[in-house]
């Protein structure tokens, strides 16, 4: 039930499978009102706002808004950011900004000069496990922090048509992981070296692109991040993350449905990884708009920023350019 405070009026640009899960999350936050949600698509739209007590809106409406939660294509992204700031808007963008980090940083600046609040959807920061693992490494329970390894496994690969599109599987699967990297990191990396196979999908390959895929980044003081992607994953959505520090290790494994295991003269059993990002991330998609709302109407820095967007973004153009080479890139 909505409290009795100040709500926050959002709108939805976007009636896809994220739109739907943050336009829900909406709906159902006590310090939030959905003021409707807007696609192309009318059909999607609305069964999305019909099915929240919502309305369909125009774009135009949409910028009307206190807020906007953008959740469109990725080519639209960045228009839609400049817009909302310009009209006063807060803003919360899913990933990436912008495939090209000039255009990035152009809208940046346009949000720098409204003083907008604008949060990027790295949405794994607000992830419970991995929200745990960067406090407590903050603490110094591992010492120093020198390997920090991130698994990152689809269970299956998108069509080849959307890998043509996607900006590649650094720009479109790792950034997500690239930005956990800074995140655990907690200093920016100075040299990307990235490999990538069509092992899964030849298609895939034909289309100029990886579904199997490692990075390997140093930073000035030495400490390396390896980052494992895959697009096939027959056991489930796959994501570890593992710090290993002077003193010590913090390793956050999979979810799965329920934590019962079972035993006997085959071994051990539990059940399989949750399906995918959708189940996997539920929790965080939550968190992350509390974050949003909370930097709007009490004035707590809004992070993610668009500034953590676009370095997560130029680390994946390295990345991209190391794979091409065979070559180490400095960033």
């Amino acid at each position: 039930m909505k409290g009795s405070g100040a709500l926050l009026d959002i709108a939805v640009i976007g009636a896809g499978r994220i739109g739907r899960i943050h336009a829900r999350n909406v709906a159902l936050h006590p310090r939030a009102r959905l003021v409707g949600v807007t696609d192309p698509d009318a059909r999607a739209a609305a069964g999305v706002a019909q099915a929240l007590g919502s309305e369909v809106i125009s774009l135009d409406d949409a910028f009307g808004a206190k807020a906007v939660l953008i959740c469109s294509p990725t080519p639209t992204h960045a228009g839609y950011i400049e817009r909302a700031a310009t009209a006063g808007q807060a803003v919360f963008c899913e990933k990436p900004v912008d495939l090209d980090a000039t255009r990035v940083r152009d809208c940046l600046e346009v949000v720098r000069r409204a003083g907008v609040p604008l949060m990027v959807g790295f949405n794994r920061r607000f992830d419970p496990s991995f929200a745990s693992l960067r406090r407590r490494l903050e603490q110094g329970e591992i010492g120093t922090l020198e390997m920090l390894t991130i698994t990152s496994r689809d269970p299956s690969p998108p069509p080849a048509t959307y890998a043509a599109q996607s900006g590649g599987i650094f720009r479109d699967m790792a950034i997500h992981d690239l930005d956990m990297a800074r995140f655990l990191l907690r200093e920016e990396p100075t040299k990307v070296y990235a490999v990538g196979s069509s092992l899964v999908d030849p298609e895939i390959g034909r289309a100029g692109d990886y579904d199997t895929a490692a990075i390997t980044l140093k930073t000035a003081s030495g400490a390396i991040c390896q980052i494992g992607n895959s697009r096939r994953a027959t056991y489930g959505y796959d994501q570890r993350i593992e710090l290993h520090g002077s003193v010590g290790l913090l390793r956050a494994g999979n979810a799965t449905a329920t934590t019962v295991e079972a035993a006997g003269s085959g071994g051990f059993r539990t059940d399989t990884a949750l399906p995918f990002f959708l189940e996997r991330y539920a929790a965080a998609y939550q968190a992350e708009l509390d974050a949003f709302i909370a930097a709007v109407l009490d004035g707590t820095p809004a992070a993610p920023t668009g500034e953590d967007g676009l370095r997560a973004l130029l680390l994946a153009d390295a990345a991209t350019e190391s794979a091409r080479t065979g070559l180490p890139v400095r960033v």
